[in-house]
């Protein structure tokens, strides 16, 4: 693929492996597409391609909302086993600094998940804004079945997400968790009939690119800075950017559009 993404080549970061990237710039909408069937098993090398592809997508004026999906029945069933024998330790310990490229984008990223959705496919999941499931979808974190723990920040997320009794189970037993309790638990924002994912994730997607993208990305920035705070520094990180953004074109827009009772253009400025 030769497509520009906000200002860099995806030529440039070589083969895609394992994925692609499509923009459709009427819905100002990007996705990253795991594209090796039937288990979209994820390669090392592909994790440092994933990485620069979002934050190519998050410069890209053409994207409002980035999603992250899997072609086939499977989102992902993990990395490839071989490429952490192949690793060094000091390469290893630093993983999830790419699996994280979901969260350190300033625009919503949102997870179509389904069938198996583990090990690694799981920790990009987690590291979205949001996550859609289907009723058939299975989540987990194996990696004790093999000897070894997770190692790009999916436990400590989970940790965050779900309070530690549910962790030690999902961990610790290697336990796969289908949609349905996903949902329950509040990994997922939704779980939807396999056949409705598609729908729902375009519904989302369509409703989160309406709103200012400024304002989209400070609550973003805030919510995930604030997550590690205590509660009177995160109420500050808030009104601080409150202030801030009572000066923008998008909240004069929005005070203006709802006062003249019509739709508002955002500009994210």
């Amino acid at each position: 693929m030769t497509q520009s993404l906000g200002g860099q080549n995806i030529s440039s970061l070589g083969k895609l492996d394992g994925f692609r990237v499509e923009i459709n710039s009427e819905e100002a909408r990007g996705d990253i597409i795991l594209d090796r069937p039937p288990l979209n098993i994820i390669r090392m090398s592909q994790r440092d391609q994933m990485s620069a592809s979002f934050a190519a997508l998050d410069r890209d004026e053409r994207v409002r909302v980035i999603v992250l999906r899997g072609i086939g029945k499977n989102f992902s069933s993990g990395g490839e086993i071989k490429g952490f024998l192949e690793s060094s330790p000091e390469h290893v310990s630093c993983l999830a600094q790419n699996v994280m490229s979901p969260e350190r984008c300033q625009k919503p990223v949102v997870a179509a998940i389904q069938g198996y959705c583990f090990g690694v496919g799981f920790e990009f999941c987690l590291a979205c804004d949001f996550r859609i499931v289907t009723e058939s979808t299975l989540v987990g974190l194996p990696e004790q079945r093999i000897g070894m723990i997770p190692g790009s920040g999916g436990s400590i997320r989970l940790l965050h997400m779900i309070g530690l009794q549910r962790t030690k189970d999902m961990v610790m037993r290697s336990r796969r968790i289908p949609g349905p309790k996903a949902h329950e638990w509040g990994i997922a924002l939704e779980c939807v009939a396999d056949d409705a994912l598609d729908k729902a994730v375009a519904s989302l997607v369509q409703e989160l690119a309406e709103f200012s993208p400024l304002a989209q990305r400070t609550s973003k920035g805030i919510l995930n800075g604030a997550q590690d705070a205590p509660l009177h520094v995160g109420i500050e990180l808030e009104g601080q950017a409150y202030g801030r953004l009572r000066s923008s074109h998008d909240f004069r827009e929005g005070v203006e559009s709802f006062h003249e009772k019509r739709k508002p253009e955002f500009r994210g400025n």
